[in-house]
């Protein structure tokens, strides 16, 4: 019988609508299970609320190393007020081009890992093996990793990780961290023909924002990464033109670099805002480096070369990843971002993925297993 197509798998996991809000990622995360447990994967599944679900499966395993751990996120962002001309949810090819909400950002590195998976199912026996992660939650700020990363006996361990976020295949050693938050603002309010009877929340945060524009972190550029960055992205305040508005809100994006201190940068950037900045933090990760010279870094940069038709460089993602959670329990692991799906695709209407680069990715997954748990057939 001929093994599964990982663009026909893909196609699978698109069907099932993981728009997050609100997720619902139970069925797509059972049907992924199911298929590893078919294959011979000790399976698990963790909720970390209702209808939220991950899938942690793994095969074989070694006291003398451990497992490889491979992880994918099952949930997909909100369709966005444009109109698609493809069915976001049908799987719909165009030539070298396969639709669908998710299609890039992740599934098809999903349905590449799982088929990387079946390949070894019943190999692994006395060897490293691997675990395979997938997570639910991922686009609101990696929820679902965070709880994953909570119960480290249901994790286990992992000696490197994968992360199938969209790459074009280019095999990426790290991101920028996140710290994200919410800076609230009080006032009084009063009738906006007497505004000196009032305090003027808005007038808070636009200061506290302009403070913010004119910041300078002071940190020295990364060899890669550059230097870190803020941005405020969302400002709220008032009810009504003829009231003095008694609340104002901004919201504040900050990615970071390996070795920031977000507690002490956070004290920094309140004092700026002044005292009276409320903070509601709900990012919180850190950078995910690995030095280009480690051994597995440069053992998947030989996998990688031939099917990207040079030599890796250097290069990290624009955005954050689930592996700033799992290194909490993989702790030291190296860790690279590769996948198939196209980056400048992620979050836009008519998201498509090359069904090449899927086939690639599967035999570059392949590889890496290959690699980590040799001597296997």
């Amino acid at each position: 019988m001929a093994a599964p197509d990982p663009v026909a798998l893909t196609r699978e996991l698109l069907r099932f609508d993981t728009v997050n809000p609100p997720g619902r990622e139970r069925d797509c995360a059972r049907h992924a299970g199911a298929l590893l447990e078919s294959w011979g994967y000790r399976v698990a599944y963790h909720d970390y609320e209702d209808g939220r679900t991950s899938v942690i499966a793994r095969a074989g395993g070694s006291d003398a190393k451990p497992p490889i751990c491979f992880t994918g996120h099952l949930d997909v962002v909100p369709l966005g007020s444009r109109a698609w001309t493809k069915d976001p949810f049908a799987g719909e090819s165009d030539g070298d081009r396969l639709y669908g909400r998710g299609a890039s950002d992740m599934k098809a590195g999903v349905a590449a890992m799982l088929l990387a998976a079946r390949t070894f199912g019943g190999k692994l026996a006395g060897t490293p093996g691997v675990v395979l992660v997938l997570t639910a939650g991922e686009e609101n700020g990696c929820v679902g990793s965070r709880h994953l990363a909570a119960l480290p006996s249901l994790m286990g361990r992992a000696g490197a990780i994968v992360v199938g976020e969209p790459t074009s295949n280019y095999p990426m050693v790290g991101h920028k961290g996140s710290l994200k938050f919410y800076a609230g603002f009080r006032g009084v309010s009063a009738h906006g023909s007497m505004p000196h009877l009032g305090e003027n929340a808005i007038y808070k945060a636009a200061r506290a924002a302009a403070a913010l524009e004119a910041f300078q972190f002071g940190a020295q550029e990364h060899p890669v990464m550059g230097g870190p960055t803020l941005n405020v992205g969302t400002f709220e305040g008032g009810s009504g033109v003829n009231l003095v508005p008694d609340a104002a809100r901004i919201g504040v994006d900050v990615r970071t670099l390996p070795g920031m201190d977000h507690a002490a940068l956070l004290a920094r950037l309140q004092k700026i805002m002044g005292g009276e900045a409320e903070l509601d933090v709900f990012s919180d990760l850190p950078a995910v480096w690995t030095e280009p010279g480690e051994a597995w870094i440069r053992r998947v940069f030989e996998i990688v070369r031939p099917a990207i038709g040079e030599a890796p460089q250097a290069r990290t993602a624009p955005y954050m990843t689930d592996a700033a959670n799992l290194l909490k329990v993989y702790r030291g692991a190296p860790t690279v971002v590769l996948g198939p799906g196209e980056a400048g695709m992620a979050h836009q209407t008519d998201e498509y993925c090359s069904m090449e680069r899927i086939r690639q990715a599967q035999s570059i997954y392949e590889s890496i297993l290959r690699d980590w748990c040799a001597p296997v057939a």
